[in-house]
């Protein structure tokens, strides 16, 4: 029988059977007419399917709309008003041609590098496409990406964003030293246990066992638990930030300087990721004037001193999560003295050591950075 509108509440729905394939579902619109002709179009869509088979009429939004709602990754597919989403919304998957997608990266990212491009438009465009092959409603394709320029002649002069490269742990010291106290104990956290951005922002108090030396991270990008062993250095800021109230109704280890928890990660402008911290970030770039270091810039420092330091690379893979033995893996939240021993072969500069709120990490987490809090200069004016 044909699909026939019913309204539910304010809403109108759509019922009934095409061709053998049973519909109920919202149009989610408020008006009859506006209803009508969503109804027209499902069903003549239905029709097509029938007829000529979903190949011959499944469009990008339709597998991006699919895509998302079986768990795919949102970040770059795009919105109605930019990015992918909005400039292959209605072209039909069996038009999309390797040209048309060419033709999109150069014009959603006209100065991107190419593994710029290939990460923010391929990628997400392949993965789009892949899973609409497995619905049946796209052939498989071998789509081909940008690629580098190779030679020993080609220079380029792209600058590298902050987050995506080490630095040197005194160089390190300088910018964490121009920073409030707040963001700089979370930031020391980063360099002392290569832990993620996301992961330590959602570190909890009940994870970390300060006699132990050794954290317990539950909440991984991966989905795995791991251990992370926690640095001499850091064990006594980690151990004042537990002893804060709050944690009883919030057990998020670090906070703001306003006592708030860090949320989601927000991509800073030009660099690396940063959430609550960017403002942090930005400021000590500009007191510093260090422009190379970002939240993520801890994990991959982290990373290359331990290699330095000579820990061997399984030990190494482990502390950051690249790797696990059976033991890491099942018993998550008994210390291993290699970590522990691995970890502390990072340096520690003087500069460091000597900031003041090392300390006593809680009772100055609250304090900003010279310049920073709350603004007088407006009081004058009005006192003026």
């Amino acid at each position: 029988m044909p699909l026939k509108l019913y309204k539910r509440g304010k809403v109108w729905w759509i019922t009934g059977t095409v061709h053998g394939q049973a519909i109920r579902e919202s149009t989610r619109a408020h008006d009859k007419e506006v209803a009508e002709a969503i109804r027209i179009k499902r069903e003549a869509g239905l029709v097509s399917d029938h007829v000529f088979g979903p190949k011959a009429t499944r469009t990008f939004a339709q597998a991006a709309e699919s895509y998302l709602k079986a768990g795919g990754e949102m970040r770059y597919i795009g919105t109605l008003e930019g990015g992918l989403l909005k400039h292959f919304y209605n072209s039909p998957l069996k038009d999309i041609q390797q040209d048309d997608l060419d033709a999109a990266g150069r014009t959603l990212y006209p100065t991107a590098l190419p593994e710029t491009r290939n990460r923010q438009c391929y990628t997400p465009f392949i993965a789009v496409w892949n899973h609409a092959v497995k619905n049946g409603w796209a052939d498989m394709r071998l789509w081909s990406r940008p690629k580098k320029p190779k030679g020993t002649n080609v220079v380029r002069l792209a600058k590298r964003r902050a987050g995506t490269f080490p630095v040197e742990y005194e160089h390190a010291a300088r910018f964490i030293a121009a920073m409030s106290p707040g963001p700089a104990t979370l930031m020391t956290a980063l360099f002392y246990t290569g832990m993620r951005p996301i992961e330590i922002f959602a570190l909890e108090a009940n994870e970390v066992n300060i006699a132990g030396r050794w954290i317990t991270l539950t909440k991984t990008k991966t989905g795995e638990p791991r251990g992370i062993p926690i640095h001499e250095f850091l064990a006594p800021i980690l151990e004042s930030l537990l002893k804060r109230n709050s944690l009883a109704d919030d057990a998020r280890l670090f906070r703001t300087p306003k006592g708030e928890p860090y949320e989601a990660i927000v991509k800073l402008d030009e660099e690396g990721g940063g959430g609550g911290l960017k403002t942090a970030i930005n400021g000590a770039r500009r007191r510093s004037g260090i422009r190379d270091i970002a939240p993520y810039t801890g994990r991959h420092s982290c990373s290359t001193g331990l290699v330095v330091a000579g820990v061997h690379p399984h030990i190494k893979d482990q502390i950051l999560g690249h790797a696990a033995d059976d033991m890491s893996r099942h018993y998550t939240n008994v210390p291993q003295a290699p970590l522990i021993e691995a970890i502390n072969k990072l340096p520690v500069p003087d500069l460091w050591k000597s900031l003041p709120w090392v300390d006593n990490a809680l009772e100055w987490s609250g304090r900003f950075a010279e310049g920073m809090g709350k603004r007088t200069d407006l009081e004058k004016r009005r006192e003026a």
